[in-house]
């Protein structure tokens, strides 16, 4: 029987991290490493951590950065203008940190990837923690859209190479797309769904066949409301409780920066 899902607090850092280099993955997500003597202690071991990037105020230029506090960080008011991003990638021997973003012609943190050029500084908080997931589960439902796909990439690639599942990706286009490194055992299923069009991953999930008697971890991630409806179908049709399951909307649409537990919720 797998051990249920815990979380895994660090102490949560503050650090000035320096652009080493940036590279467009597909047409719609480009990567940024980080590096230099700011990443130094950096901690993250496993996919679905995330780390706050602080802006300057949009309208007043203005830097507003939290306070070292132990091992929690004292953020000033009005809080700062961040994002919350997933870490894509971290080598320790490099010091180098790995964050994909999504491309959005009118991001915040988008735009400022895109003009981002090696020497460039960003402000990086955290990560808090990790979900510590048992590899031995059965069978793995990993679902989510191009948000999540840097969590779902970096996840399935650290996968011990016996691991058995489905994932399901959501993107509006086939040229997002991207080449990942899943077990042999893991089917992934790429959704395309034109901007505009309603969400296909809920029905793409529900046709899941999972083999009888398998010990079973479902992941959700993504746009909350896209999501959520899919709770009934892992508490119900499943049978699955909170210890077998991660719920969470990376984003909702309308809103900036959020970042929701919705298995929380119940």
């Amino acid at each position: 029987m797998p051990t249920p899902a815990r979380r895994q607090p660090y102490p949560i850092k503050i650090r000035a991290a320096e652009v080493v280099r940036t590279e467009m993955i597909t047409d719609t997500m480009i990567r940024v490493t980080f590096g230099g003597a700011g990443t130094d202690g950096f901690v993250s071991q496993v996919a679905d951590e995330h780390v706050k990037l602080i802006f300057p105020d949009v309208d007043t230029g203005e830097l507003r950065l939290p306070v070292p506090d132990g091992d929690h960080l004292d953020w000033p008011e009005p809080f700062p203008t961040t994002r919350e991003y997933t870490v894509r990638k971290y080598r320790f021997e490099e010091r180098e940190i790995d964050i994909d973003f999504v491309v959005h012609r009118h991001g915040l943190a988008s735009g400022w990837a895109i003009a981002a050029r090696p020497g460039d500084t960003l402000h990086v908080a955290g990560p808090p923690g990790g979900v510590i997931i048992d590899p031995g589960y059965d069978h793995f439902v990993i679902v989510g859209d191009e948000t999540a796909l840097p969590a779902i990439a970096r996840w399935v690639e650290e996968m011990p190479r016996d691991t058995r599942g489905d994932v399901y990706i959501e993107v509006h286009t086939e040229s997002s797309i991207q080449k990942l490194d899943p077990p042999g055992g893991i089917d992934v299923h790429w959704i395309v769904t034109p901007h505009g069009e309603a969400s296909g991953l809920e029905t793409a999930v529900r046709s899941t066949k999972i083999p009888d008697g398998a010990s079973v971890f479902v992941w959700l991630a993504g746009e909350a409301g896209d999501i959520r409806p899919l709770r009934s179908w892992i508490r119900k049709d499943l049978g699955l409780g909170k210890g077998d399951s991660s719920i969470t909307g990376y984003w909702r649409r309308g809103v900036s920066d959020t970042h929701e537990h919705l298995d929380e919720e119940e």
